[in-house]
């Protein structure tokens, strides 16, 4: 019975892991480590860093393995999306069956940027892997991009007992500012989803690279931030190979 830990790591700061996701790595035979290519190699790179500072125990073996990329041949978003987790649960079980096969104990985790429970797919992919072999599951809550952005720009994440919309960049871009919503929190954009918006009495925060050493902030009025967040997000994307970045956005009068 393999015993599976997602565990919750924050957005890049090692000091975001909490006491539980430190004891729970520290507990593990095996850490398995995604490998996304040598653009994102300082993904890997940072959960190394995290590992070393919670593991010193020399019974935890740390694997990598890669990650399968999503197919753009396949037309439909969904079928593109759940095709790629198939691929996932299928490389996850590969690296488990290979661990035991070497006389590995049963104690298996995975590092998760953020919390597993929020825009991220391990959950939906351990379902799939739980079809392929037994096992139990505990789940290790981290800080999410949510709360690091609103920590970086100090600002509460709702307007006094005003509800807040989480959503894509696509589903911003395909059904515009959501009804009744005074706060809206867009995560996935490839990039600029905003500027389908009109940006009249919407202010924006917007971060990249939060609790990073290279992280980067701007907020403010949209019709003034858009220009410069598209400008720094090209920019930061070109020098790193890659970015995470989220952004809320308030109907409110006058500037942010």
């Amino acid at each position: 019975m393999i015993q599976l830990s997602l565990i919750g790591i924050g957005t890049g700061n090692p000091d975001h892991v909490t006491a539980q996701a430190a004891q729970a790595m520290a507990a593990a035979d095996l850490i398995l480590v995604p490998l996304k290519g040598e653009e994102k190699a300082d993904l890997a790179g940072l959960r190394h860093q995290i590992i070393a500072r919670c593991v010193t125990g020399a019974q935890t073996r740390v694997q990598g393995f890669d990650l399968p990329v999503r197919d753009p041949a396949t037309p439909d978003y969904l079928q593109r999306v759940n095709d790629w987790h198939d691929a996932i649960a299928l490389a996850w079980e590969a690296a488990i069956r290979a661990h035991l096969d070497q006389g590995g104990g049963p104690r298996v985790a995975l590092l998760i940027w953020g919390d597993p429970s929020l825009y991220d797919s391990s959950l939906r992919i351990t379902e799939r892997l739980a079809r392929q072999m037994p096992l139990t599951l505990t789940v290790i809550p981290g800080i999410t991009a949510i709360q690091a952005l609103c920590a970086a720009h100090a600002i509460p994440l709702n307007d006094l007992g005003g509800p807040v919309h989480l959503t894509t960049g696509r589903r911003l871009r395909e059904g515009g500012w959501p009804a009744g919503a005074d706060t809206v929190v867009v995560m996935l954009d490839a990039g600029g989803a905003f500027t389908a918006l009109d940006p009249a009495g919407i202010s924006i925060w917007w971060g990249a690279y939060l609790g990073m050493a290279e992280e980067l902030r701007i907020a403010g009025p949209l019709a003034e931030c858009a220009p410069r967040i598209l400008a720094t997000r090209a920019k930061a994307r070109q020098q790193h190979g890659w970015i995470m970045d989220i952004y809320l956005m308030r109907r409110v009068t006058g500037a942010a």
